[in-house]
């Protein structure tokens, strides 16, 4: 049998996929209205006093139209609100209502458990290894091919 190395990318991936299922299994068993993975992200995202929609969608890595589903869903479920920003007579902050504070300390809580359990399946210190090296610094992604590998000359586009 041989055996194929999978891609880093691949592997942070099924870790993250992990830790939701476990998160939403969590809440679900205490009564947290449901969330979907994305809503779970954003939720996340907040500052306490609230975020933009805008900053929400740049933390993420998504559309501002994908975030106003979320917030918009959230709302319904009585977990985020929308208010007045005092800096901006434009925008609206987002946060957590009351029950949305509570629902997040018990997420904090099952985050805490679900660590425990992989720090008793793979190792304290796999999990402290793992902990400091997505805490480092990584800088910007690279935007220049590497050392070494050549890209092929592009010719200009003939005139019609």
């Amino acid at each position: 049998m041989t055996g194929t190395r999978r891609d880093l990318p691949q592997l942070l991936g099924e870790a993250r996929r992990w830790f939701e299922e476990g998160m939403l299994a969590a809440l679900e068993s205490e009564g947290v209205a449901p969330v979907t993975p994305p809503q779970v992200q954003l939720f996340a995202a907040l500052d306490e006093d609230g975020t933009t929609v805008a900053e929400l969608a740049r933390r993420m890595g998504v559309t501002r139209q994908t975030v106003h589903q979320a917030v918009h869903a959230l709302v319904g479920a009585g977990l985020l609100e929308q208010i007045p920003d005092p800096s901006s007579a434009r925008q609206r902050l987002i946060r957590r209502t009351a029950e949305g504070r509570h629902a997040h300390e018990r997420a904090r809580r099952a985050l805490e458990r679900l660590e425990g359990r992989l720090a008793e399946r793979i190792g304290e210190r796999a999990v402290a290894a793992l902990r400091s090296a997505l805490e480092a610094p990584w800088g910007e992604p690279p935007t220049a091919p590497t050392a070494g590998v050549q890209r092929p000359a592009v010719s200009p586009r003939p005139r019609p």
